[in-house]
């Protein structure tokens, strides 16, 4: 995970397809929260929506209900994804100025709440 890490290579997380094809056993076995800890850049997706029964925004609820990730973590995991993708640098910028004014807001709540 070190060399994941050190040469920032984005891996592709399937989390509710691998727990529909029996790769793990349950959704609680995804290395989701090891990645995070060891620096691992990786994003979260659906694989094939319509045979599994999960669009991309329910795996992120999903996740988010197993693993209680923080904004931080999410910050993380959405940056490193659009960062690492194909799109131009000008569309990747517009989507990190979004993901920025996101991560502000759910900041200032998650310290109201706190």
């Amino acid at each position: 995970m070190a060399s994941l890490a050190a040469n920032r290579t984005l891996l592709t997380l399937c989390p509710w397809s691998n727990v529909a094809l029996r790769n793990i056993d349950r959704l609680e076995d995804a290395p989701i929260r090891a990645f995070l800890d060891a620096g691992v850049r990786f994003s979260i997706n659906s694989d094939d929506p319509a045979y599994f029964g999960a669009y991309v925004g329910e795996v992120y609820c999903r996740v988010q209900d197993t693993f209680k990730l923080s904004v931080a973590d999410w910050d993380w995991i959405v940056r490193g994804a659009v960062e690492e993708s194909w799109c131009s640098a000008e569309r990747k910028a517009e989507i990190l100025t979004e993901l920025d004014k996101v991560v502000g807001e759910f900041q200032g709540k998650a310290a109201i709440e706190a």
